[in-house]
């Protein structure tokens, strides 16, 4: 059975392909990027943080 936390990972997944959207704007600029670059960045950074919060719930048998 799948475990819930493993949803996790669909939270970027949708972030990321729904941005045009929602976030398909130039202002405001985040480090000079346009707003819709930025927030990609910004949720492919985020993937890893979910990625290792997964992978620290997800304890194996040993």
């Amino acid at each position: 059975m799948t475990k819930p936390y493993r949803l996790l990972a669909l939270v970027p997944a949708v972030a990321i392909l729904g941005a045009p959207w929602f976030a398909n704007r130039v202002e405001p600029r985040i480090l000079g990027m346009p707003f819709l670059l930025g927030w990609i960045v910004f949720w492919v950074l985020m993937t890893s943080v979910v990625m290792a919060i997964i992978g620290a719930l997800d304890v194996r048998d040993p």
